[in-house]
């Protein structure tokens, strides 16, 4: 699935539990069309020790959420769509809103 993603855009949770919230992208899977969010759709997972020192137990990591499921923030007007703008062999991210550069 393509999407118009990029690691590091800042996004909107548009559904699910952690609606409304924000965060950055850490990973895009590209094949699945998922995307891990930094911070946020967070599941528990049991992990063993992995040497004598370390601890085991229950730790919280990022799940992956639907690519279609979060929205890119736009500095002026909020969650956008992302659309293209080409000016020569340029071709640059734009807000669906208002114009502005991504």
């Amino acid at each position: 699935m393509k999407t118009k993603l990029k690691k590091g855009d800042q996004v909107q949770i548009m559904t699910g539990k952690d609606k409304g919230k924000k965060g950055r992208v850490l990973r895009i899977d590209v094949e699945t069309g998922r995307v891990l969010v930094e911070g946020l759709n967070m599941a528990k997972k049991t992990q063993r020790p992995k040497s004598q020192n370390d601890k085991g137990g229950i730790i919280e990591i990022e799940a992956a959420i639907a690519a279609s499921n979060v929205q890119v923030l736009c500095k002026k007007c909020g969650p956008s769509r992302i659309g293209y703008n080409v000016e020569g062999e340029k071709k640059t991210r734009v807000c669906r809103k208002c114009g502005e550069a991504i």
